[in-house]
C-alpha cells in the first residue's frame, strides 16, 4: 500500500499537469479505500448535486442539425407517375401469382388412361363347357376330394355333396333303399 507522503510525491510517474490536478484532488482521494476510487472516480468533481441527470444532447448535437430539405420538388412529374405504375402493376403480378387457383384436375380412370387403345372391340369370348353359374355347384377342394373326408354323412348326389342329408333322422324303412350303387352309377354315366 502506498502511503500518502508517497502519494504526495511528484516523482510517481505521472505528468506535470496531472500532478496538478492530483494535488487539487488529494482531499478526495481519503474518502475511502483507493481500490475504490480507482474503479468508481471521485464523486462531487462533476456534479455537487446527486440527484441530476447528464445532458441527452451533445454540443455538436445542439449546433448542427440535420438539413430538412428544400421544398422545391426533387423529381420530375412522370418519373413519379411511372414509378407508381410499375409498384402497382407488379404487385397486381405478384398477388395473381400467390392467389392463383389451381388448374381443374382432370379426372380420369387407370383404365381410361393406360389401358384404352383406340381400334379395339371387345368380343364376349365363347364358354368351352356348359355351365351356369347360378345353379351349379363351386367347385373346391372339399368337394373334390369329399370320398377321402372322415365324418362326412352318406352321399346320395355327387353333383352336391355337402347338401343336407337328412337320412339320419328318418326312419329306416324309408331311408333304406334297395339299389344304392345303382344312384351313383347312373350319375356318373
Amino acid at each position: 500500500m502506498i502511503s500518502p507522503e508517497e502519494r504526495n510525491r511528484t516523482g510517481r510517474g505521472c505528468l506535470l499537469g496531472n500532478w496538478v490536478e492530483e494535488r487539487a484532488t488529494t482531499s478526495l482521494d481519503k474518502t475511502g479505500p483507493e481500490s475504490d476510487i480507482h474503479k468508481k472516480g471521485h464523486q462531487g468533481i462533476l456534479t455537487v448535486d446527486w440527484s441530476s441527470k447528464l445532458e441527452d444532447t451533445s454540443t455538436q448535437k445542439s449546433a448542427f442539425t440535420s438539413s430538412k430539405g428544400t421544398s422545391a420538388q426533387q423529381k420530375g412529374f412522370r418519373y413519379e407517375l411511372m414509378k407508381e405504375h410499375l409498384i402497382k402493376s407488379i404487385s397486381e403480378q405478384v398477388h395473381a401469382e400467390l392467389t392463383a387457383k389451381p388448374a381443374a384436375a382432370e379426372l380420369h380412370s387407370v383404365t381410361r388412361r393406360d389401358y384404352t387403345a383406340g381400334g379395339f372391340q371387345w368380343v364376349r369370348p365363347t364358354p368351352s363347357t356348359d355351365r351356369d353359374y347360378k345353379t351349379d355347384q363351386a367347385i373346391t377342394f372339399w368337394r373334390e376330394n369329399f370320398d377321402k373326408i372322415q365324418g362326412v354323412t352318406a352321399v346320395r348326389n355327387r353333383d352336391a355333396p355337402f347338401k343336407k342329408n337328412a337320412s339320419f333322422t328318418c326312419p329306416i324303412t324309408e331311408c333304406l333303399d334297395p339299389n344304392p350303387e345303382n344312384d351313383l352309377d347312373t350319375e356318373e354315366k
